[in-house]
């Protein structure tokens, strides 16, 4: 059976069940009732979007090794990150403004960090707070950073995080600027929300969303705004000053896990390490920075020789499915994170939708190890890889 509760909303569960029976189905769903400027926020990649295809085509290119005759019948998904055990191989990927794609999406993603077991990677461009969202998932959520033009608001909420009892942060790298998309400027999206005949009849032509959004609230970016100044969120300003000095004032201000995330050298991985930070996230944004960066999975097995054997890395970049997380594992990732496809599950049937494509995962992930011959996830080594 898909879901892992059914009490809740039987008649969607049913429905959803019929519908979703793929990454790919949960995307046509949410193309279908979100509107097209929101659906394309979360779909939509910088320039040619050449890496994000190539993100995926590279992982769906590996071919995995079936084999036989091997005890399967008990198998274990868990994985330990971060001196924590997780139930799940997989986690929730940072991700921005998520109310977008629909309303009370991250409320939605902090009960199924808790439901699941699993962390939750709270965006600084979140709809919801850094203490909300602690308050709902508690220690399975993390903070990811970005840092504009003000380093004090930055470390501003780094403190906030500290206080409200968040042990591990993500400071994310690879966006010194935010690259053009060419689908969001097509359809006019920019953040404040502007409001014209295009997206107006875009709104009407999707009633659920807009009226479910309109009653919810308008979603505003929660976290980077300094209260007690004039400082106004800009999603668009530079974030170019992060460099290795503030990595280094960084890590002596936080007493928690470190994360970097956004890595695809192998030369900047090792003195990432060197550097007292606690992991390192091997990631190409989603193809949304660099269209002409590499496929995020083909440097993962080189960062992972350079760093070493014991050495955390973290991956997402192309993700679709379970046998993709297998992949990542395989070439050297401790843990994966998933982004886009589970904005996909929300904006196909909100709290509903997104269980269905974590369970989707998971059961995807299990037979996957069935057919492997590996009853325990932590047995996953390249050698499942066809050469």
């Amino acid at each position: 059976m898909l879901f892992r509760h059914n009490d809740k909303y039987p008649y969607l569960l049913k429905y959803m069940n019929n519908k979703i029976f793929s990454i790919a189905d949960a995307r046509i769903a949410a193309r279908r009732r979100m509107p097209r400027i929101m659906f394309d926020y979360v779909d939509g990649a910088a320039g040619s979007e050449y890496a994000c295809v190539q993100n995926i085509t590279r992982l769906d290119q590996l071919r995995l090794q079936p084999r036989v005759l091997v005890n399967t019948e008990n198998r274990n998904l868990g994985k330990t990150l971060l001196d924590k055990l997780w139930h799940l191989p997989f986690g929730i990927a940072p991700m921005g403004m998520c109310d977008l794609t629909w309303p009370g999406a991250d409320k939605c993603l902090a009960t199924a960090a808790v439901k699941y077991n699993i962390p939750l990677a709270l965006s600084t461009m979140a709809s919801s707070s850094i203490e909300d969202t602690f308050q709902r998932a508690g220690s399975n959520a993390w903070f990811q950073l970005y840092v504009g033009q003000s380093e004090q608001v930055g470390f501003d909420m780094v403190d906030r995080a500290a206080k409200a009892g968040y042990d591990t942060l993500i400071l994310t790298v690879d966006v010194p600027f935010v690259a053009p998309r060419p689908r969001e400027q097509r359809n006019g999206f920019q953040v404040p929300f502007r409001m014209g005949p295009k997206q107006f009849f875009d709104f009407a032509s999707h009633p659920r969303w807009s009226i479910d959004t309109l009653l919810t609230g308008i979603p505003k970016v929660a976290n980077n705004v300094k209260e007690d100044t004039n400082t106004k969120f800009v999603r668009n300003e530079s974030r170019g000053k992060v460099d290795w000095s503030f990595l280094q004032r960084l890590r002596e201000r936080w007493q928690g896990k470190l994360i970097v995330k956004g890595v695809l050298s192998p030369e900047d991985a090792v003195r990432i390490r060197d550097s007292d930070v606690d992991a390192l996230y091997v990631s190409n944004h989603g193809g949304r920075q660099l269209d002409s960066a590499p496929a995020a999975i083909q440097m993962l097995p080189l960062i992972r020789d350079a760093v070493g054997n014991n050495y955390p890395i973290l991956f997402d970049s192309g993700v679709r499915n379970g046998e993709a997380v297998i992949k990542a594992l395989a070439l050297g990732a401790d843990f994966v994170l998933i982004g886009r496809p589970l904005l996909y599950g929300l904006g196909a049937g909100g709290e509903v939708g997104l269980s269905t494509v974590i369970d989707l995962l998971i059961n995807q992930i299990d037979a996957t190890l069935a057919q492997l011959g590996k009853p325990d996830i932590n047995d996953i080594t390249q050698d499942v890889i066809v050469p």
